[in-house]
């Protein structure tokens, strides 16, 4: 695992609601499981939301690529890395890798955060003292590769079904919490898929946010054999707030 002092390991163990029929970690528990662990590794260095609260700016997750060996199964100890990966531009990285305690490799992640203006909900840029943290950063041969490209985008949906975002489904940005974005995403995929297959990639982009009382469609176009287009949008507007693309084996 990679040497770097912003390295932050925590061991979970799989627990019976984090589970499907049968008997594995489901990717929606697993992401929650990964952006914990960022949260505790930003509180651990001082890059928290509280921290920067009074500077009126927050972290956003823009986009998240995810490919998995394998999910773990009900009672199974697990190891989840993270550690901050470097900036590009206006963009902060983070890396996760998951792994087994005994270094077995199950998951890893490359993830892209932006710094959001709580005030007026926009892009901001990183100041000096988030930027000073480069100097720490692990050297780029030891990290994942960054994430390249756009999200394929769905045409016509094949599968669908609607939500609507209540108290329960926010974080403490008072938007949709960004992995119920993956489960209303992966909803509406077949169900032999869900039951018979496992997945192996996923790529998301989140384009907009979501509050309370949203009406929300999630829509699904099966592009070729175990491969889909994913997007979530509101109706109401016509609004595309997030576009994904798996891939399962």
């Amino acid at each position: 695992m990679i040497d770097t002092d912003l390295l932050y390991t925590q061991d979970y163990q799989v627990r019976a609601y984090e589970i499907d029929a049968q008997q594995r970690m489901t990717v929606p528990a697993l992401s929650r499981l990964m952006q914990e662990a960022a949260l505790q590794n930003v509180i651990q260095i001082g890059m928290s939301y509280w921290d920067l609260e009074a500077h009126h700016i927050s972290w956003v997750l823009t986009r998240q690529q995810l490919q998995v060996q394998r999910l773990p199964m009900l009672n199974e100890p697990i190891r989840i890395n993270t550690y901050p990966a470097g900036f590009l531009r206006a963009f902060a990285l983070r890396d996760f890798w998951v792994e087994t305690q005994d270094g077995e490799p199950l998951a890893h992640s490359a993830s892209t955060w932006l710094l959001m203006d709580t005030r007026t909900r926009r892009m901001a840029s990183p100041p000096d003292f988030v930027l000073a943290f480069n100097k720490r950063m692990p050297p780029r041969d030891q990290c994942l590769p960054r994430i390249t490209g756009q999200v394929a985008k769905l045409e016509k949906a094949d599968y669908q079904a609607n939500y609507t975002v209540h108290w329960h489904d926010l974080d403490f940005n008072q938007h949709l919490n960004n992995t119920l974005y993956i489960q209303w995403m992966m909803d509406p995929v077949p169900s032999a898929v869900l039951a018979e297959r496992q997945l192996a990639f996923l790529d998301i982009e989140y384009r907009a946010e979501s509050k309370l009382a949203d009406e929300l469609q999630a829509e699904v176009q099966e592009m070729e054999t175990d491969t889909y287009c994913h997007r979530i949008l509101r109706p109401a507007d016509g609004k595309v707030l997030a576009n994904a693309y798996t891939r399962w084996q």
